[in-house]
């Protein structure tokens, strides 16, 4: 949530490694059948519901208050600094009453009474951001003097000059005070599509159930396909991909209407705001060069042979004469199979965590002790993993759907790091400037798996386990860089040819995506078989209702790379300004918190080092090989 203002109240959840599965050997469970210790306590939040509604319904008395502001603001330094801090606390109580809403929801997605709580936060969102609608109208006739002299004659206004200079660089994409308000009620629509597509896929898309090769019953929902798309028999691995997609193909025309609508809903908030493109309306928020977009794409593409070596290492390691997309998450070392216990790995992410200090190591076992995490899959629960940091005055919260692989303890890593991100941040800077923008978040998550890494590649000597792990850092590479930068094409693909007015069936969103996904996966070359049932994949990506969301992670992950290695070879201040940059929030733009830290996202160094580092461990990878005759 944008804080300091309640002018657009949208919750944004960091969501991250989605789609992960159930514990060892489990598939989903009944949440009644899972430990008290395993649950999170969204106590901390409410004692009860009823002391949830009481709060909502206090807030919703206080949203008028507001309104007494309206046609003041630029009168008086007394008068501005009023209507901010009150929109402030009412923006705060408003991100605790929709995370407690939210998770309530998420906790069972097919359950219709907390459903309809996340429902009625959401109206009350879109009634304050309406009420508001005219501060920020109001605010842009201000000039840059204005700003200045009212902070000097009220220093408490401070802790709001980068949210007021911000505006002014954003003024002329600003609107007159109704029709920020006419904006403010579309929002009422605004979700809709991802909301639909969300209950759809996790509670009433109807999944197949298949039998394994050894007579395993299992149900393909995306837990189960998560689980078993890494099979180690080929031909299950195959009947996973086959049954699934084929019923995501079936939907396809469905889930196409949900994904056309969704952008059609961000064209119209950039061209409403006098935006270039949606593109450009979306970094713009967070004063990011679009270059900083074009640029990641453009470099991935001419990297794509690194990537084809990878997908040459599996293919080689899998022993197959052809590699398909259906064996890219099948175990690469035969015999090894890597489980572990909630607690072992707690322990790791643990002891990973060990250069940032005893201070991060403290927060982090009290987090642990004090349920801050949600372990286990159970029946309807949101599918994936997310830390959500919202609740300012409580604690940041971890969703997890923990199966016992390497996979799901770099995920406990990579959500630890969010959380910590946003503890520090709420624990070191005032509300107004504790959050930290999308761009960002990741940085802070891919760190932490890298310090996992390091810990992993130091502990283990065997080649088998070494090799395996190996291969898991080059999929995390190939998951965050690659894959999601596939994503970022996508997406920009589909939004200029929605842009042009051109109509996005299910027949042409599947058509678009194959195109890509063959360029990345070198289908025409022979490098890695795309069958034509997986090409409905788009379907199955939450991450494509939000925005132009997903090229952050793969410049976040190109950015924690170059500062994990400072603070891993023990560079001097490394560890001081990594935390630094963990408790800045939002008080600077994300390229200047970056740059600070130590790492410029304006050049391609970043990304050149992730590559040297992935070139790096096929290197190794390849020795260990020859080595085994392999």
């Amino acid at each position: 949530m944008k804080k300091g203002t309640g002018a657009f109240i949208t919750m944004i959840i960091i969501l991250s490694v989605f789609f992960t599965d159930g514990d060892v050997g489990s598939q989903t469970r009944d949440r009644s059948q899972v430990a008290e210790k395993d649950t999170w306590r969204l106590e901390d939040l409410y004692e009860s519901e009823d002391l949830w509604r009481g709060s909502k319904e206090k807030l919703v008395d206080e949203l008028d208050k507001v309104l007494q502001y309206k046609g003041k603001l630029t009168t008086s330094a007394n008068s501005l600094l009023s209507c901010l801090n009150l929109t402030s606390e009412l923006s705060k109580e408003f991100s605790r009453l929709y995370s407690y809403a939210s998770m309530k929801s998420d906790q069972d997605t097919r359950e219709a009474h907390h459903m309809g709580m996340k429902q009625e936060m959401a109206q009350i969102g879109i009634n304050f951001s309406t009420k508001t609608s005219f501060i920020e109208p109001e605010l842009v006739k201000m000039d840059k003097g204005d700003i200045d002299r009212f902070i000097l004659e009220l220093p408490e206004l401070e802790i709001y000059r980068f949210y007021l200079n911000d505006l002014q660089r954003r003024k002329e994409h600003k609107l007159s005070a109704k029709e920020e308000k006419i904006i403010a009620e579309a929002g009422m629509m605004a979700g809709a599509p991802g909301d639909i597509r969300s209950v759809f896929a996790n509670a009433e898309l109807p999944y197949p159930e298949v039998q394994l090769s050894d007579g395993t019953k299992v149900r393909l929902n995306q837990a189960g396909y998560t689980r078993y798309r890494s099979a180690v028999k080929r031909e299950d691995r195959e009947l996973v991909f086959r049954e699934f997609w084929g019923v995501m193909n079936d939907y396809r025309q469905t889930l196409g209407v949900s994904l056309y609508s969704n952008i059609k809903s961000d064209i119209f908030y950039a061209r409403v705001r006098g935006y270039e493109s949606s593109l450009h309306s979306s970094l713009d928020v967070n004063n990011i060069p679009v270059e900083v977009y074009y640029s990641l794409i453009e470099n991935v593409n001419k990297n794509l042979d690194s990537f084809h070596r990878y997908l040459k290492l599996k293919k080689r390691m899998l022993q197959v004469e052809t590699l398909k997309y259906s064996d890219l998450y099948a175990p690469t070392v035969k015999e090894i199979d890597l489980e572990y216990s909630i607690d072992t790995a707690k322990a790791l992410v643990l002891e990973a965590c060990e250069p940032l200090g005893q201070d991060y190591s403290e927060v982090v076992k009290h987090g642990f002790a004090n349920r801050w995490v949600d372990v286990y899959p159970t029946e309807g629960k949101q599918s994936g993993a997310y830390s959500n940091g919202s609740a300012y005055d409580v604690h940041p919260y971890i969703l997890l759907n923990f199966n016992g692989q390497y996979d799901d303890v770099s995920t406990l890593a990579h959500e630890l790091g969010h959380t910590m991100h946003s503890y520090l941040s709420n624990k070191n800077q005032p509300y107004p400037l504790s959050d930290y923008s999308i761009f960002v978040a990741e940085v802070a998550s891919t760190f932490n798996e890298a310090l996992l890494h390091n810990l992993m590649m130091r502990k283990i000597k065997d080649d088998d386990v070494r090799l395996s792990l190996l291969m898991e850092y080059l999929d995390g590479i190939k998951g965050t860089v690659f894959r999601q930068t596939q994503f970022a094409e996508y997406e920009l693909k589909i939004h200029e040819i929605a842009e042009k007015d051109k109509p996005l069936t299910g027949d042409v969103l599947t058509d678009l995506y194959a195109d890509i996904l063959k360029k990345y996966y070198g289908h025409e070359e022979g490098v890695a078989l795309i069958e034509d049932h997986m090409t409905v994949e788009w379907a199955y990506i939450p991450h494509f209702y939000y925005n132009f969301y997903v090229y952050q992670y793969a410049t976040s992950f190109t950015a924690s790379m170059a500062l994990a290695e400072k603070v891993i070879n023990g560079e001097e201040e490394a560890v001081e300004s990594f935390l630094t940059f963990l408790s800045s929030g939002g008080a600077k733009y994300p390229i200047d918190l970056l740059k600070a830290a130590g790492v410029d996202m304006t050049t391609s160094e970043p990304f050149d080092k992730t590559m040297a580092a992935m070139n790096r461990t096929m290197d190794e990878i390849e020795k260990i090989l020859d080595k085994k005759g392999l």
